[in-house]
């Protein structure tokens, strides 16, 4: 048998191990704690920063009384067809109602887009590829966003589509809505179109 001071012994060591056991869990628990406590304080205001500007850009109205809130989720809208000129990258998009519309064959049905149909072109400045093997150009800066929305008790006049374009200022990273919107090609060009419901663009097969 052990002596009874060598007993005591290795049991104060082993409660003193216990202990330090303990405060090292406590501590390394605290730690963890801590950086989940950090990272999602630095995730909240990521989100909040990027609510801030998506609420900035949607407090915007046209000249035409067009409210760029209208559009909210365009960001995320199916894609319908592309176009270039040689200045501009252009890349149009549509939500759900109008999306499903041109999927039952409007207008090439000679129907028209409900109320509520809303469409956009993106517009970006574009570049050459510095990463292809090929010339070939892609979008550079963003640009505006020109956009149209279907309701006929609005704009009776205009074949029941109201216009309007945001502008994008990448410098001070601030959407401005555009005051020449009314003259620059928006009703006045889309008559061209008028037996397509004043639609440019066909929702193009993919």
């Amino acid at each position: 048998m052990m002596p009874e001071f060598v007993t005591k012994s290795l049991a104060q060591k082993q409660e003193q191990n216990v202990e330090a056991l303990t405060g090292i869990k406590f501590i390394a628990g605290y730690t963890v704690a801590a950086i989940i406590a950090v990272a999602f304080a630095v995730l909240c205001a990521v989100v909040l920063h990027a609510q801030d500007q998506n609420s900035d850009k949607y407090s915007l109205k046209s000249p035409g009384g067009i409210a760029f809130s209208d559009f909210r989720g365009y960001e995320d809208w199916s894609f319908v067809s592309s176009a270039r000129t040689d200045e501009v990258l252009k890349v149009i998009v549509a939500n759900p109602k109008m999306i499903n519309a041109y999927k039952s064959g409007v207008p090439g049905n000679g129907q028209a887009f409900p109320d509520g149909s809303m469409i956009v072109k993106l517009q970006w400045k574009p570049k050459k590829s510095t990463d292809a093997q090929f010339a070939v150009d892609v979008p550079d800066v963003f640009k505006q966003a020109f956009v149209m929305e279907k309701d006929s008790k609005r704009f009776p006049k205009t074949g029941g589509w109201g216009y309007a374009v945001f502008n994008y200022d990448a410098a001070s990273n601030t959407y401005t809505a555009d005051s020449s919107a009314l003259q620059d090609c928006g009703n006045a060009c889309h008559t061209a179109v008028k037996t397509k419901d004043y639609i440019f663009h066909p929702y193009q097969k993919r």
